[in-house]
């Protein structure tokens, strides 16, 4: 028998577990005994509040994320095939999506070993549902470029398929760029689009509010090295 692949959500971030995963992100975490994760440390001060606390040390734990080779990840699918049960937590919310876990979901995949998804919390719906914007179409464009005449041109652009199609476009960036990005935003997006700045959520500080380029620059805020989305509308 080959073993599972439970997808585990982490919180974005806090202390109150309970307030955000489900009970079988908790009965998962109890009965899985090896785990590929994406930071260590991260994840052991996780997998203590979620249930091993003071059995840390006896985890299997192997890490996979930006620095990994495919080769890593083929090795961790070889555990799954021996027939043990493996937890793929990332280092905030949602394992695969924005996150390098993806490679080995695809690998259970080509192996026909069952993954089981657990209910937690995604940044990215949570912003999507609060900007008030369309939900029915919508995209994840994820890290836009870091030189800045490139990341304008590639705002230009989404702004235009929004436009032309309707579309909500969904952007993340590294905490420390977050105002360079809502800087540019404002400088090339025509006045009537609407912006979505969605940080810290589910955390005491959370911060989503969304208005026009031109409201937005008669009151600019500073976002700070915060975990932030963003969300993108022309329409």
């Amino acid at each position: 028998m080959k073993g599972r692949l439970f997808l585990i959500p982490t919180p974005l971030g806090g202390e109150n577990l309970q307030a955000v995963l489900s009970t079988e992100v908790f009965t998962a975490v109890s009965h899985i005994t090896t785990f590929v994760v994406e930071e260590m440390r991260t994840a052991r001060r996780f997998l203590s509040s979620a249930g091993q606390k003071g059995n840390i040390e006896a985890l299997n734990l192997f890490e996979l994320n930006e620095h990994s080779s495919e080769v890593d990840a083929e090795q961790y699918v070889k555990l799954l095939i021996d027939g043990q049960d493996v937890g793929l937590l990332s280092e905030a919310g949602l394992p695969a999506v924005a996150d390098p876990g993806a490679s080995l979901v695809r690998l259970a995949h080509i192996h026909d070993i069952e993954v089981v998804p657990l209910v937690g919390p995604s940044s990215l719906m949570l912003a999507l549902m609060s900007s008030g914007m369309n939900g029915q179409c919508f995209a994840f464009t994820g890290y836009l470029p870091v030189k800045e005449q490139q990341r304008k041109e590639s705002l230009r652009k989404l702004e235009q398929l929004s436009s032309r199609m309707g579309q909500t476009q969904i952007i993340i960036e590294t905490p420390y760029r977050n105002d360079a990005l809502l800087k540019n935003m404002l400088a090339v997006c025509n006045d009537s689009t609407r912006i979505c700045v969605a940080a810290d959520i589910t955390l005491p500080s959370q911060y989503i509010k969304t208005k026009t380029v031109e409201q937005w620059r008669k009151n600019p805020i500073e976002i700070g090295k915060r975990p932030c989305v963003f969300v993108l509308s022309a329409k």
